[in-house]
């Protein structure tokens, strides 16, 4: 089963998700790290996961990629491309 990854706008087999060289990340060494608990297809929480995104975003002063309604957007259509029921869910 192939496995659907969001980079940079795109819904990507994971073989084809790369990060390019000159990513933000890359470049400065910064970025945030964001692990989602998904039950029942749903994310665990979902609320304070976002809170504290977003907290952790604007301390690195980072702007935020999207907003939050389209980051749940992105997140729940990953989890249901994947099959995910039941797993963590990383957003970086």
């Amino acid at each position: 089963m192939s496995r659907i990854a969001y980079v940079n706008g795109r819904y990507l087999g994971r073989r084809d998700a790369m990060v390019h060289v000159e990513d933000r990340g890359y470049q400065f060494a910064d970025g945030v790290y964001e692990v989602c608990e998904v039950r029942g297809g749903r994310i665990v929480d979902e609320r304070r996961h976002m809170a504290r995104l977003q907290r952790s975003l604007a301390e690195l002063r980072i702007p935020m990629p999207m907003s939050l309604v389209a980051l749940g957007l992105v997140l729940g259509r990953r989890s249901t491309a994947n099959l995910v029921r039941g797993a963590s869910s990383t957003c970086k």
